[in-house]
């Protein structure tokens, strides 16, 4: 069986629209709205139009909303969607059947005409080639909030997905460096309904935190050598200016070289910790 969560808070314009056409489209399916502390009539129209609603006295972010809605779910194939109208219910059956063709996540893959305006298409760009660069694979669309998913697979990363945003960046980070297949199929978005709840500037760097942090949970010296080798190469520049000019090797070179050293050395035990605590149940 298949359950659809969609985080929603203050949506209730959009919800109007999206909830008629998903129970029409998918009437085998679970639905799950997860109101996060909504002061519209979020929860009495899900009572209305049949749907389950779960309901937050106050605000814990998207992230504990997915959190919250994949623990009450029943089916064996969780699909995450946004309740703001931007996700088409058509193209559910799309990303479900990625996953009969062996695949443990697909996700729906934005192109640039669904960037929400030049400055994000730009950011999702930067955060796709570095978290491409992080994990050895290609991410397509790093932060696209429309996935399904196996329920099992996607449980056993819920105790690292943040409350706020981004929900999609660890999962997705997680599931590759977990070596679960992923796929990507092309959507097209639609204008939101209402006002975005992401600020650019604090988000963004919430998202870059979030790369790093999987980074280093999974793959610690993907950071730590680019690192050491940083501090190294400023360590022999300035051994090499200290020498040409005055013939010297002064204590900062000295400072340099040891950093390099420390950091390369701190990286090696954070693989070898990582290598050892980290375990998969089969």
């Amino acid at each position: 069986m298949i359950s659809i969560i969609l985080p929603a808070k203050n949506e209730l314009p959009a919800l109007r629209e999206l909830l008629p056409r998903l129970v029409d489209l998918q009437p085998q399916a679970e639905i799950i709205v997860v109101d996060d502390g909504s002061s519209d009539d979020t929860r009495a129209f899900c009572q209305s139009a049949g749907v389950n609603c779960l309901s937050a006295p106050y605000s814990m972010g998207n992230g504990a909303a997915i959190k919250r809605g994949a623990r009450a779910a029943t089916g064996d194939v969780l699909v995450f969607m946004d309740a703001d109208g931007q996700h088409d219910p058509v193209d559910i059956p799309r990303l479900v059947a990625r996953l009969d063709q062996g695949y443990d996540m697909a996700v729906g893959a934005r192109g640039w005409s669904g960037q929400a305006g030049v400055h994000r298409g730009l950011a999702n760009g930067l955060y796709n080639r570095l978290a491409s660069w992080m994990i050895g694979h290609t991410v397509a669309d790093l932060t696209s909030g429309f996935r399904a998913v196996r329920a099992d697979k996607f449980r056993e990363f819920l105790h690292l997905l943040p409350n706020g945003f981004s929900y999609p960046t660890t999962t997705t980070m997680a599931f590759f460096r977990s070596a679960y297949a992923v796929a990507y199929e092309p959507i097209e978005i639609a204008a939101r309904v209402g006002k975005s709840h992401i600020r650019p500037l604090r988000d963004g760097l919430r998202f870059l935190l979030i790369i790093f942090k999987i980074a280093t949970l999974y793959s610690p010296l993907k950071l730590f050598v680019p690192a050491s080798a940083v501090f190294f190469l400023l360590g022999l520049g300035y051994y090499a200016y200290t020498f040409i000019h005055g013939h010297r090797f002064t204590n900062v070179s000295v400072l340099l070289f040891s950093a390099a050293v420390i950091i390369f050395l701190i990286g090696l035990i954070s693989e070898q910790i990582t290598n050892l605590t980290y375990r998969h149940d089969t």
